[in-house]
């Protein structure tokens, strides 16, 4: 029987540069990343925003880049680019070279811990998009064909708008290169799995 328990983390992968290891929940003890690290760079991050008072529409100005690629660079879901980590230490002065050179350096994790689904904000975009879901795939499959948007190649901008009766109303933009589903031709197969 496993059971869960603590872990000490590695202190060198995914790891800031602090040498101690942290402790953490043994939900995968055999995983490489070291959640707890990330999550203090989280903070260190949204604390020099903070300090350097921008909002996420500001950072994005500065940065080149959508309001939500900004929010997710500092949430360690997207990997900073050489080009725009100079930006990022203009934009954010209080933020530093070693957490810099670790959001460069690391590849992100890209997931998300299922408790964020319990906030209301979060829960209600998922079940807009489940809510809808079906007939967003429709209008996919009738405006492109038969496959998929891409959340890859994909942008994502939130912004509000004013409804016609004076109210404030969020905005959310979906921007993702079509990705039509292919016909499995076999000629076309340039790795066909050996038949022993």
């Amino acid at each position: 029987m496993f059971r869960l328990g603590k872990v000490v983390a590695p202190k060198n992968i995914l790891s800031v540069g602090r040498s101690s290891s942290a402790t953490i929940a043994a939900g995968r003890p055999y995983s490489t990343v070291n959640s707890v690290a990330i999550a203090e760079r989280v903070q260190r991050a949204l604390g020099a925003k903070s300090s350097a008072g921008v909002s996420y529409d500001e950072l994005a100005e500065k940065l080149g880049v959508t309001n939500a690629y900004a929010a997710q660079l500092l949430l360690g879901q997207a990997k900073l680019t050489a080009g725009t980590a100079p930006r990022l230490k203009a934009a954010l002065p209080d933020i530093s070279d070693e957490d810099l050179e670790s959001m460069q350096n690391n590849f992100p994790m890209r997931t998300f811990d299922d408790e964020i689904l319990k906030e209301p904000n979060v829960y209600r975009t998922y079940e807009a998009i489940t809510h809808y879901g079906e007939s967003i795939k429709a209008i996919i499959n009738e405006q492109c064909g038969d496959g998929i948007m891409s959340a890859i190649d994909f942008y994502l901008d939130v912004g509000t708008t004013t409804g016609k009766h004076g109210e404030k109303r969020v905005v959310i933009t979906f921007n993702g290169k079509f990705l039509p589903h292919i016909e499995q031709n076999a000629d076309d197969n340039g790795a066909k799995s050996p038949r022993n």
